[in-house]
């Protein structure tokens, strides 16, 4: 089968084939394990974490590993064992959990996205950017109908995230929100808050990304750093840059929450308590997400027909796609299909 690895992590250039850290190879199709599932890959979305395994910005868990975690399949072989309830012929998704040891303190009180021992589709073990790959039945999603493979892949790791960001940052009923930062993730969150009754603020570079913004329902579109034009009960930092932090916290009514969506950030800068962090405002991360979170997104998303905004990109332009989303030449997501 076909698959892209990084052998090496390091800069994505501009965008053409070879010579970056992504290297596309014929390998053989794995084989699913106990309670395993082997999905050929249907499509799979390009997601900022990809861009920090293959830039090195996280560290190496599996050398020469094949990143991509928001994976639509269709099962094509179960491995020995339980496989959650999925059959040959049955679509499925694998998302960024793959697994959890299941007995830590963390895993026994809901939160297994704490787990000390947990893996990583497309960076504990190979993921979607191939034609195959394996996943823990247990950790793979059904999905919801009325949505083409293309719309679905942004859903597993984008819209799922998304929706944890949402309730880490606490927005109260009706409530203001304000998002910097606006591609895959910001332009589904920004649905689920809008259906719930919020009013939306984004903050973002690129007028591509604002005009997406705006068709979505934004009441405020400005740039990264520009202050809302009334103070935010909450706020989702979703690009990895923490110069915005400052602005973003300062931007929060009093009671305010800020929650920092990435699994990378670039170095914050000093704070000033009384601007930034007095009168009860909270800064928060977000890491990763629980199975629980996934159903209830994917549950919304049946119920919610959300608007996925993709660009789909052949599998041998898995690099090229990269390339794209570091330069910020797309809104909403890209989808490699096969």
């Amino acid at each position: 089968m076909r698959s892209w690895h990084v052998d090496q992590p390091g800069p994505v250039g501009g965008g053409g084939s070879g010579g970056g850290p992504l290297v596309a190879r014929e390998v053989p199709v794995p084989e699913p394990g106990p309670g395993e599932l082997l999905l050929r890959v249907l499509a799979c979305g390009v997601c900022r974490t990809d861009l920090h395994v293959t830039e090195g910005d996280l560290p190496v868990h599996r050398p020469g590993v094949t990143p991509g975690h928001e994976v639509v399949g269709e099962v094509v072989a179960t491995g020995p064992g339980d496989v959650a309830g999925f059959a040959v012929g049955d679509r499925a998704g694998a998302a960024w959990l793959r697994w959890t040891d299941g007995t830590c303190r963390y895993c026994l009180r809901g939160a297994e996205n704490l787990c000390p021992s947990s893996a990583y589709t497309g960076w504990d073990a190979d993921g979607g950017y191939a034609e195959y790959l394996t996943v823990p039945g247990a950790y793979a999603h059904p999905l919801p109908s009325g949505y083409s493979d293309l719309e679905l892949a942004p859903l597993l790791c984008a819209g799922i995230i998304g929706y944890r960001s949402l309730k880490r940052a606490a927005l109260p009923p009706g409530g203001r929100l304000g998002l910097y930062g606006f591609g895959g993730s910001a332009h589904l969150a920004a649905q689920v808050a809008l259906a719930q009754g919020a009013t939306v603020s984004v903050m973002t570079r690129g007028e591509q990304a604002r005009e997406l913004a705006r068709s979505l329902g934004a009441a405020f579109v400005g740039g990264p750093a520009d202050m809302p034009p009334e103070p935010l009960d909450a706020a989702i930092m979703f690009a990895p840059v923490g110069d915005l932090v400052p602005p973003a916290l300062a931007a929060l009514d009093r009671g305010g929450t800020l929650a920092i969506a990435g699994i990378y950030l670039t170095d914050i800068p000093p704070l000033n308590y009384g601007t930034h962090l007095f009168q009860e405002r909270q800064l928060r991360s977000v890491t990763s997400n629980t199975r629980q979170d996934a159903r209830e997104f994917l549950a919304f998303a049946a119920a919610h027909k959300l608007a996925v905004t993709t660009h789909p990109y052949p599998l041998g332009a898995a690099d090229r796609a990269l390339a794209d989303l570091k330069a910020g030449r797309f809104d909403g997501a890209a989808v490699l299909v096969p």
